[in-house]
């Protein structure tokens, strides 16, 4: 999960308000019956995670979840509406992340929740006006533009990503690439089921380690480094002392040798060469 939910989750509404919660491995649902409890409500998950890229099967989460009494919520950040909807797949709440893909420009920064059941739509229109939770008329603006191009962009990062995943495929200095587009990828079936395109992120690790990753993301020109993604630019991090640091020691803790980029709309000749020569550097 991404960190800054862990930490909502965790830290806000657990430790300081008595929620409680455990991480379980999605993709043995199953797994799911061992933790829940009478008090168990909900089962949040991302599908590709944040930065792992793994899969998980929303239909058959969602199934077990509502025989058990629960609701479940995607954050569909990565996949965006355009590639995969969690509701029509037995969700009940779906979220993302208006900055990133929607927005699709680094200049807004907002939240997006849906949900088809009536009765929860009531409840989180309530919470809204209570807590205020409203964007500014111009991040609406925003938001609105970069949904006008959702399509057109999310076909380019997809078409980018593959480029970039058979770079790294080839290069020496990679030990492993995350990409539920490989056929070895062990939730490729699920998401060539549940997805229309397999996205523009990709993850992948490191012969040389956390020195290597901390090298990589310091060498590249093209590919900016930022905690950010799904903009029209490309955007490189290292996880583990990043968007993810919040994790650390947890159940959710990354590898100190991986490398999430969000891959961009640029050309991608400039994109595998850029990357290519800050690879070389590692041999």
């Amino acid at each position: 999960a991404y960190g800054g939910t862990f930490r909502l989750i965790d830290s806000v509404h657990g430790k300081k308000s008595g929620l409680a919660n455990a991480a379980v491995d999605l993709t043995q649902p199953d797994q799911i019956k061992d933790v829940w409890t009478p008090d168990t409500k909900m089962v949040w998950l991302e599908t590709p995670t944040n930065p792992m890229l793994s899969v998980f099967d929303i239909k058959a989460i969602s199934d077990l979840v509502h025989e058990l009494g629960g609701i479940v919520v995607v954050d569909n950040t990565f996949a965006t509406p355009y590639l995969q909807q969690p509701l029509s797949l037995g969700a009940d709440v779906v979220v993302h992340s208006a900055t990133k893909y929607l927005g699709g420009h680094s200049d807004v920064v907002g939240g997006f929740v849906a949900t088809n059941h009536e009765a929860l739509a009531e409840d989180l229109v309530y919470i809204q006006n209570a807590v205020g939770a409203v964007p500014s008329p111009f991040d609406c603006y925003l938001a609105m533009r970069g949904v006008k191009t959702l399509a057109v962009r999310m076909d380019r990062h997809c078409d980018n990503a593959q480029r970039i995943v058979a770079l790294l495929q080839a290069h020496d200095a990679v030990s492993q690439v995350l990409y539920p587009g490989l056929p070895e990828h062990p939730g490729h079936d699920i998401a060539s089921k549940q997805m229309k395109n397999f996205g523009g992120m990709v993850s992948f690790r490191l012969e040389g380690g956390q020195p290597a990753a901390e090298k990589l993301v310091t060498s590249t020109r093209i590919f900016t480094l930022a905690e950010s993604l799904g903009a029209v630019e490309s955007l490189i991090e290292h996880p583990g002392v990043m968007t993810h640091l919040s994790v650390a020691g947890s159940a959710l803790e990354v590898p100190d040798d991986l490398v999430r980029i969000s891959v961009g709309i640029e050309s991608i000749d400039d994109l595998v060469s850029d990357l290519t020569q800050a690879l070389d550097q590692l041999a």
